[in-house]
């Protein structure tokens, strides 16, 4: 820790130079970003990705293992004021830690290459939170990857990162601007192309009495407000909706997702 070093203030240089990672064009020249919370940071560092810590005086006392995992991995323990705190994320409650890391995106070459069996792939995605979420749940349904294709959002973001609740540290994520090129190249690598469409021909629950789901499985998922574009649906293998048994009009992007996935990770631990 910073020992009788008073704490840094929002006019710190130090602290101006992590703020301007709030803005997307800074993190693309330093592939640096930020990561708030005990937990994003407490990932992070077991990545082994963290460059250095910002945190308000309390906060080594209430999470000693930060400082401890800090210190091992050699990224200085900044003790901040709390507005300082406040002006490295968006969030309405700052939670008192903020960690400055590297970029974890990895080649695509690297997510294909290693015999995958599940992944998520995800087309102009443009929220935040839906993104992050979709990490979140291909984390914990086992996946080996996630691929954020086209014009999806950044997924260095703040509320990303957030929203991962640090399965952005667990996984690989890749990025890709053509999506209709990296459809191919995932069918090339042997895995089967699902896309969540509403309209699909057929449902999940089919697909899973059928065998399909047991698979290597890429799930293809869309925007939230238009879905998948025809042409890009096309290329999948198989158009898969989900079953609406009550009166919801529908299910949102990571709820899909979750369900989705959840559904192939059973079938793919059931085979023989």
């Amino acid at each position: 820790m910073a020992g009788a070093a008073a704490p840094l203030t929002a006019r710190s240089g130090r602290v101006k130079a992590a703020r301007r990672l709030t803005r997307r064009a800074d993190r693309a020249d330093t592939r640096l970003f930020l990561a708030e919370g005990p937990q994003a940071v407490r990932e992070a560092l077991a990545a082994g990705c963290v460059r250095e810590v910002f945190a308000v005086a309390d906060a080594g006392g209430r999470h000693p293992d930060l400082v401890a995992a800090a210190a091992r991995a050699g990224a200085p323990w900044q003790v901040t004021v709390r507005q300082a705190i406040a002006a490295l994320t968006d969030s309405v409650h700052p939670q008192g830690v903020v960690g400055v890391c590297h970029f974890v995106d990895v080649p695509v070459q690297q997510v294909l290459g290693g015999h995958a069996r599940l992944l998520a792939m995800c087309a102009d995605v443009r929220d935040p939170g839906n993104a992050g979420t979709v990490i979140r749940c291909a984390d914990a349904a086992g996946a080996e990857g996630v691929l954020l294709l086209g014009n999806s959002v950044d997924p260095y973001n703040g509320k990303v990162v957030r929203a991962s609740a640090g399965s952005l540290f667990h996984l690989p994520v890749s990025l890709a601007d053509d999506a209709a090129a990296m459809v191919d190249q995932v069918r090339s690598a042997g895995l089967q192309v699902l896309a969540a469409d509403a309209s699909g021909e057929a449902d999940l629950d089919e697909a899973a009495d059928a065998g399909l789901l047991a698979a290597p499985t890429a799930w293809l998922f869309g925007n939230e407000a238009h879905g998948l574009p025809d042409a890009l649906a096309a290329q999948a293998d198989h158009r898969v909706r989900i079953p609406i048994h009550g009166r919801a009009e529908s299910l949102n992007l990571a709820t899909a997702a979750a369900v989705c996935l959840y559904a192939s990770a059973r079938a793919q631990r059931a085979r023989p």
